[in-house]
């Protein structure tokens, strides 16, 4: 019987420490392609890497075994185990993935001419509607014929990320380079409407429709979570989110952030908010996982980003808002998001700065829609008590008095 093959696109953390560890324990032979000479080196030396899972109490090492790689840059390498792959994943990052399209189509028109079945292709990226974006980039590589074997033939399949994969260090990596710890969590949310042909059985891959809950509750409940947890830590000199996620306060904002996108997203989709609750009960547990040594400025990097419209700070906020929820724990997030978004340019911090900077990377306006201004006002009165030095107490307290001052103003 032949051996069933995967191409996992990425060899970085989520690549080997999560999907493609997922892949060869549900008996797949896993082809990484990556551009790290180093990394495609040792996985073609040694066919095998371990992950090991970090908790509080300890860890617990996993040899992955059944491994190989081709390097990103030989595109008719890349192109050969595209053409004869069973199954198909990336985990590239999401600015990452134009650099890819070439490699992919070479591989599909491959697939094309030799009449190979449906491939479906695990879109393992951080981004909103990334199955649409990808999509639109492979097509301008085709012929309109290539296009039609494409759409029938190809399936993007959107997946949910939750598992949390911090920067490994040097003490981390030990005598191992290719070590990648990561937390016990190792579920798997991907869209059932976007397979072709029959869904692969592979354990803690969970096929679910419709997928745009699973994506709304990754990026508007875990990842908003994180970077407001991320943002205060970071106002308030702590190092890493366990620390930061002890503090009773912070600890309180957070909750309350996720728990108004659980009423938003349970209102939307009409999914029982209990659920929602224990998953965000979940979470608030594994940020206190200090064995990841999970950093704020990881969480927190790249604030610009994290404040654009559909991000997790004011996509979270505006829909709160669109479903008569005042999301004033989130307000904590994104004042303290534009503080730092103003310390990492090395601007002047004053509430007129922080004003310019919310307009320009959310696209909220002081005079747009009455969402847009009840949420620029309580942004930038939130920033304004962190210019003042307020400690997390008064935050939380700001955010109580918000919560019921709005009230009236979104039914």
């Amino acid at each position: 019987m032949k051996q069933k093959t995967a191409v996992m696109y990425g060899a970085g953390n989520i690549g080997r420490g999560f999907i493609g560890a997922l892949l060869s324990q549900a008996g797949y032979k896993v082809i990484f392609v990556d551009i790290a000479d180093s990394v495609v080196d040792r996985l073609i030396q040694k066919h095998s890497y371990p992950v090991r899972i970090v908790t509080n109490e300890g860890h617990e090492d996993i040899e992955i075994t059944n491994v190989d790689a081709v390097h990103g840059q030989d595109q008719e390498a890349v192109a050969d185990v595209i053409a004869s792959a069973d199954i198909m994943a990336t985990a590239v990052g999401a600015s990452v993935l134009k650099y890819i399209v070439p490699n992919l189509a070479a591989g599909f028109k491959k697939r094309f001419l030799s009449g190979a079945k449906p491939l479906n292709v695990i879109i393992c990226e951080n981004l909103l509607n990334a199955d649409t974006i990808l999509e639109n980039m492979l097509l301008s590589e085709f012929s309109p014929d290539e296009q039609r074997r494409f759409k029938q033939s190809v399936g993007l399949v959107e997946a949910s990320i939750g598992r949390m994969v911090p920067v490994q260090t040097p003490q981390m990596k030990g005598d191992e380079p290719l070590r990648v710890c990561v937390e016990k969590y190792g579920f798997l949310p991907v869209d059932q409407a976007a397979f072709k042909g029959d869904i692969p059985d592979i354990k803690n891959m969970i096929p679910y429709e419709p997928f745009d809950f699973y994506l709304k509750r990754k990026l508007y409940i875990h990842n908003m979570g994180h970077a407001v947890c991320a943002y205060l830590g970071q106002y308030f000199n702590y190092n890493y989110i366990y620390e930061t996620i002890e503090n009773a306060d912070i600890q309180l904002i957070v909750h309350h952030a996720m728990l108004e996108s659980a009423q938003a997203l349970s209102s939307q989709y009409n999914v029982a908010l209990d659920t929602i609750i224990r998953h965000i009960d979940d979470l608030v547990f594994r940020f206190h996982n200090q064995a990841l040594q999970d950093t704020c400025g990881r969480v927190g990097a790249d604030p610009k980003r994290k404040l654009k419209p559909d991000d997790r700070l004011i996509g979270a906020a505006m829909m709160c808002l669109d479903q008569g929820v005042v999301p004033a724990y989130i307000c904590a997030g994104i004042g303290s998001a534009i503080y730092a978004y103003i310390a990492e340019y090395r601007m002047a911090q004053t509430t007129d700065q922080a004003a310019v900077i919310l307009s320009q990377a959310s696209g909220l306006r002081q005079d747009g829609s009455q969402h847009e201004q009840i949420l620029f006002r309580a942004a930038i009165d939130v920033y304004k008590l962190i210019l003042q030095g307020t400690d997390a107490a008064a935050l939380r307290k700001q955010a109580m008095l918000m919560t019921a001052a709005y009230a009236g103003d979104i039914v």
